[in-house]
């Protein structure tokens, strides 16, 4: 049985590894979906998600995740920090198809 005090490792498609909170992790619900346990994933039992992203969109992926959890009880009004700010244009559109994939 998994709770939210479980890691997981998503790894990247240039190899790159990050072990994040099972929390931050299904702030995404397309990796919710992944690592349920009712789910016949490989990756529910693994606790690892391969994406077929670069290193540094799910870097950016994982670091928008856990500002949502971060943020999660806060009103939108009281939130002085725009993720938005954080967003290297260069990465944006590569960024934007992710988000959609991932269900963030």
């Amino acid at each position: 049985m998994a709770n939210d005090d479980d890691y997981v490792l998503l790894e990247s498609n240039d190899g790159f590894k990050f072990v994040v909170s099972r929390k931050v992790a299904c702030g995404s619900g397309m990796l919710k979906s992944m690592l349920d346990d009712e789910a016949a994933f490989s990756e529910s039992r693994s606790k690892v998600c391969h994406l077929d992203y670069r290193g540094i969109i799910l870097l950016k992926v994982i670091e928008y995740l856990s500002y949502k959890v971060q943020y999660a009880d806060f009103n939108s009004e009281d939130i002085i920090e725009d993720f938005a700010d954080r967003i290297d244009p260069y990465i944006a559109l590569e960024l934007l198809t992710a988000a959609d994939f991932l269900d963030t």
